[in-house]
């Protein structure tokens, strides 16, 4: 549960530690809206993919099934800045599909959690492969991290690319199949 009154303290003291008069006309609200942000943000920690995962429909040899190009925002838990960029998740349906939109979910519910990319891969992964007990899954998210783009090496630009593969994906062939689909 986030406590908004905690995250308006924390920011006013963070506001204070940079120099800033918190009670000044430009920051007064500021609190606040962070507060609100963070509770839209971090929406993640209070839901499950269970919640998205569950709701299927039955189908009769599907094959593959490709959702590419889920754009996500996530924070990252190192630094609290933003990394962003897109999921594209292929599944092996055995005899029952989940909803497209479900699996755009599954990513927002571990994207709006403190989080790492390599982390998150493998999460949406898991979640898959527990709820709809496909044939197997493979999971690619590209991203662009602030922590990288900002501060330190400063490099905007540069992404980083993860991988989680379970089940059938395991073998070159099916990995490859999906690449193949991807650059379509």
């Amino acid at each position: 549960m986030i406590d908004q009154e905690k995250i308006k303290q924390g920011v006013r003291l963070l506001l204070e530690g940079i120099g800033e008069d918190p009670s000044r006309e430009g920051l007064a609200d500021t609190p606040g809206r962070v507060a609100r942000m963070y509770e839209e943000i971090f929406a993640g920690m209070e839901e499950t993919a269970g919640e998205h995962l569950t709701r299927v429909f039955s189908a009769e040899n599907p094959g593959i099934v490709l959702e590419r190009d889920i754009t996500f925002f996530s924070t990252c838990e190192h630094h609290l800045m933003p990394f962003y960029g897109r999921a594209h998740i292929a599944y092996l349906p055995k005899d029952r599909v989940v909803g497209l939109s479900k699996l755009a979910r599954t990513v927002e519910v571990y994207a709006r959690r403190l989080q790492i990319q390599e982390q998150m891969t493998g999460q949406i992964a898991d979640a898959i492969m527990e709820y709809l007990q496909p044939g197997g899954v493979m999971v690619v998210l590209e991203a662009e991290h602030m922590c990288m783009t900002m501060r330190g090496i400063r490099k905007p630009g540069s992404s980083t690319v993860t991988l989680a593969v379970r089940g059938a994906f395991e073998e070159a062939a099916l990995q490859e199949q999906v690449y193949r689909m991807l650059r379509l």
